[in-house]
């Protein structure tokens, strides 16, 4: 719990399922951690079988595709309003981006927040079904960053910094995964995707939280694959950010994943990325 009201504290995970996830604690690490807002991704599940959130306000983008994606945001206030996709007819039917504005209180600013779950793609050298996967990846990629701007540049108009998170499912650098050099061909580490990345950061536009917290350091990763020893060995990626408009980027003092003690202990193949922004 924490002490210090002016922190604003801000999390995000891709729950792959929000049931299972509250089955497996989400509950409890909610409850403990006491976050202030969290952008959730892969939430596969019905408006009607919702779980209850106690203590939260929920707004949710279900999208049309049964028992997949799903995005949403936990805010302790309802926000002063919710903006479902980011104008692309293709995409925004499938519930991968949403985005709500919050007005200030309790000492912290004006925000607006939207909540990402990127496509995943594939190797495209694996036959034209794969192909195609990519490029799909990368037209989604093209349209939000077309997006990312016209939304930050709406937040600064109207007196609100900017933050995107989720799940990205692109490792930045060689930093953000811990085989980089076998990684080197496949989708999430190619060198189309790490460019759209670093093109949507800049000193003036959008700034690497956690990155810039860790500096050169690898890591911190914040998925690993249920698969074998992954988890155990810290065999991981990191592909689940916070991107922050500068002013409110650079009040972030400790950030990082709430990386489970144990496999067992695991809520998602995910962990929960937590920055704290000191206002």
């Amino acid at each position: 719990m924490r002490q210090n009201a002016r922190v604003l504290r801000i999390a995000s995970l891709n729950v792959n399922g929000i049931r299972a996830a509250v089955r497996r604690g989400f509950d409890d690490w909610l409850s403990d951690r006491d976050p202030d807002i969290v952008g959730l991704q892969e939430m596969r599940c019905p408006v009607d079988q919702l779980p209850v959130l106690a203590g939260y306000h929920l707004s949710y983008h279900p999208g049309e595709l049964a028992g997949r994606n799903g995005v949403a945001v936990l805010t302790r206030r309802p926000p002063i309003a919710v903006r479902h996709g980011f104008g692309n007819r293709r995409f925004d039917a499938e519930g991968r981006y949403l985005e709500v504005d919050c007005e200030p209180a309790d000492g912290h600013p004006g925000l607006t927040i939207g909540s990402l779950y990127l496509p995943k793609g594939d190797r495209p050298t694996d036959g034209p079904a794969a192909e195609a996967k990519h490029r799909r990846k990368l037209s989604f990629m093209a349209s939000l960053r077309g997006y990312l701007t016209r939304a930050r540049k709406r937040a600064q108009s109207e007196g609100r910094e900017f933050v995107i998170m989720g799940d990205f499912n692109i490792a930045h650098t060689a930093l953000d995964l811990r085989n980089w050099r076998s990684n080197r061909k496949n989708s999430g580490f190619l060198p189309d995707e790490r460019d759209w990345f670093a093109s949507i950061l800049g000193p003036r536009t959008l700034h690497d939280v956690v990155r810039r917290l860790h500096g050169e350091e690898p890591g911190p990763y914040s998925w690993w694959t249920w698969r074998g020893q992954a988890f155990d060995q810290n065999t991981g990626w990191r592909i689940d950010y916070q991107l922050a408009t500068p002013e409110l980027a650079s009040t972030a003092t400790t950030g990082g994943t709430d990386r489970e003690p144990s496999y067992q202990a695991r809520m998602s193949d995910h962990s929960q990325v937590v920055v704290d922004y000191n206002l």
